[in-house]
């Protein structure tokens, strides 16, 4: 029998009343209740089913692979799995062999025949469907093992993402959920559970980095005869997809977490505020739940041990400032989410003035092992400070774009040039945006910094919930600044004044620069009112609205001088400060920049070099864009 993507299976959910009277403790439990697989197919071809390969037809993939498995007899030897996301989100859609982990990427509906036939019935590798980092090379990587991508990798939180179908709680169950549920209810005491978590060190991954234990002892001495247990899923940065990517691959690890802490602290009802613009993290969610109550792990007296605890869901519309925890829970209320003044805190007032305990998604999905495996297992990984791992979603102008998950105190260099593939040819590094919204700038310079909750605000950058956005020389900070400054005006639930007319105020300043118009005077004034805000302002939004602004000015304000003593932008990104022409002895007459001008403003004959009419020119910088030989210069 051939190696299975899931060493083991669970033939019925832990009868553990009978077990439980016998004294039996979990590893005994486990043991009891693993069957080995005697009748399961020997192939298994994993589809990608994430939102972002279900966009480029995934579904449409693995329907009809299904088809081809039934049409060539093939049914009792290969299984096809819907799975969540990989995390290399360059390659999808992704379809993964086993055994042997062999990783097709961009695999389309008229890929599958070559696959089946070829691979599982002739055991040949679909070269061309292999990954290779430069197509003109024959360079190929057959598995994750040995993917550039993956190198450093170490997936914990994100360990059943691309194994198991999501929708399947046998499944989930097969690659360990649900156990720790078991020892909590079976084995400790609220009391340990907690104490545990404390051991572990592991500190809230949505951003702030607070000690994960320590907030859930705060709610658990909390006076009340009601609590709640809230899952802030609500992810908001611009590029950020990790909670998404959870909740979609994995959705019965969060839902196990959040059991645990009701345990823990003593509540009953727990909710997950999930924005609406999730639609299949939503439904896994509402499956995965309904999986949980039909097998006794969710409601009345969860495995016989007289415990209750229970999920519901709760949609948000997709406000920004509803990451923030008070203004969450105002909506989850039906009121409008707008922050609350603190103290009191979540901890000790929240949900209905009830005390509430709000950790993200993130945060959850590590909790399962730490309590299975316990916390020096967890520290193995990481710093002192911060220990375990972190996810980033790695996006921008840089080749691997995805999903990443590495220890904690990993240098920003190896996750940009060894995961992430380095930067697009004949581009050079120029920063790395971390924190989203609410970050700053990572400069070259600091390329070795390490990405954990010390390092990175000694830089002038935070955290965040791991958005990490890669940028090359041409990127302008000033228009960066700019892009950020305006996503955080228009999410500004208006409630305090420094957030509502500071942050248009400097958005203005920045739009002035970025035109050709600012002063001297009007980046003295940004920096004024940027720290007049960050100490102003009621909630979090507001307080690191002008974070970007005060990193880009620290790292590149030479490029802020050049808008204002040159009216040139360096870069070329701001439009009223960049002009077009094109290198008369470059160029090649080729015309791609004639056919990509949308005005016509480039005139020439095919073979003679072209030109640019600067009055019909509207500076979209096609161009620049398409020119194979650097003819268009700016």
């Amino acid at each position: 029998m051939t190696t299975m993507r899931v060493p083991t299976r669970i033939s019925s959910l832990l009868e553990l009343e009978a077990v439980r009277a016998a004294g039996a403790d979990v590893i005994a439990l486990r043991q009891a209740m693993e069957t080995p697989i005697t009748e399961a197919p020997e192939v298994h071809l994993l589809v990608c089913g994430d939102t972002g390969c279900r966009a480029n037809k995934s579904p449409l993939t693995r329907r009809t692979m299904e088809e081809l498995v039934v049409e060539h007899g093939l049914a009792d030897r290969v299984k096809v799995v819907q799975v969540g996301c990989f995390g290399f989100c360059k390659a999808g859609p992704v379809v993964v062999v086993y055994p042997g982990g062999t990783f097709y990427c961009h695999v389309k509906p008229q890929d599958c025949a070559e696959i089946l036939l070829r691979h599982v019935m002739g055991g040949q590798p679909v070269e061309r469907l292999l990954f290779t980092p430069n197509p003109k090379e024959k360079v190929r990587f057959h598995t994750t093992v040995d993917l550039p991508f993956y190198q450093g990798q170490v997936r914990r939180v994100l360990k059943n993402c691309g194994l198991i179908n999501p929708e399947s709680i046998d499944e989930a169950i097969a690659a360990d959920r649900y156990f720790a549920l078991a020892k909590a209810l079976l084995e400790m005491t609220p009391d340990e559970v907690i104490a545990e978590l404390k051991k572990s060190g592991l500190r809230g991954r949505g951003g702030a980095g607070f000690p994960t234990g320590l907030k859930w002892e705060l709610c658990q001495k909390a006076v009340g005869d009601v609590k709640y247990v809230v899952c802030n899923a609500d992810e908001g940065d611009p590029g950020a997809f990790m909670d998404r990517s959870i909740l979609e691959g994995d959705p019965h690890g969060v839902l196990e977490a959040m059991a645990m802490a009701g345990y823990a602290i003593g509540a009953q009802q727990g909710y997950i505020y999930v924005r609406a613009e999730y639609p299949l993290a939503v439904e896994r969610l509402k499956l995965a739940i309904r999986q949980a109550r039909e097998r006794g792990l969710l409601g009345k007296n969860i495995l016989g041990t007289g415990f209750s605890f229970d999920i519901d869901i709760r949609l948000g519309a997709g406000a920004f400032v509803c990451g923030e925890e008070t203004a969450l829970i105002e909506s989850i209320e039906g009121k409008r989410g707008m922050p609350r003044p603190k103290p009191p805190f979540p901890a000790t007032a929240g949900l209905w003035q009830k005390p509430t305990l709000n950790n993200n998604v993130e945060t959850y999905a590590n909790i399962p092992q730490i309590v299975l495996f316990g916390a020096d297992w967890f520290r193995q990984l990481g710093t002192e400070k911060s220990p375990g791992t972190k996810v980033f979603a790695l996006a921008g102008q840089i080749n691997n774009t995805g999903l990443v998950e590495v220890p904690m105190g990993t240098k920003l260099r190896d996750v940009v040039f060894t995961i992430g593939g380095g930067v697009p040819k004949g581009r050079e590094f120029k920063a790395a945006q971390t924190g989203g919204p609410s970050g700053g700038c990572i400069p070259a310079e600091h390329l070795d910094t390490p990405l954990d909750f010390e390092s990175l605000p000694a830089l002038g950058t935070m955290m965040g919930s791991g958005g990490l956005t890669i940028m090359t020389d041409t990127a302008c900070m000033v228009d960066l600044a700019r892009f950020y400054l305006e996503f955080t005006q228009d999410e500004s639930c208006g409630k305090c004044p420094p957030c509502r007319i500071g942050t248009k105020r400097m958005l203005e300043l920045l739009e002035q620069i970025c035109e050709g118009k600012g002063t001297h005077a009007d980046i003295d004034q940004l920096e004024r009112l940027a720290v007049g805000i960050r100490k102003g302002s009621l909630c979090g939004l507001g307080q690191s609205a002008p974070n970007p602004v005060l990193s880009t000015l620290r790292y590149y304000r030479d490029e802020y001088l050049a808008h204002v003593d040159d009216h040139k932008c360096p870069a070329g990104r701001c439009k009223a400060l960049t002009e077009y022409q094109i290198d008369q002895e470059l160029c090649k007459g080729c015309a791609l920049c004639a056919r990509s001008c949308p005005t016509d403003a480039i005139v020439g004959e095919v073979k003679h070099p072209f030109s640019i009419k600067i009055d019909l020119c509207i500076r979209c910088g096609n161009c620049y864009d398409v020119c194979k030989f650097h003819a268009v210069v700016r």
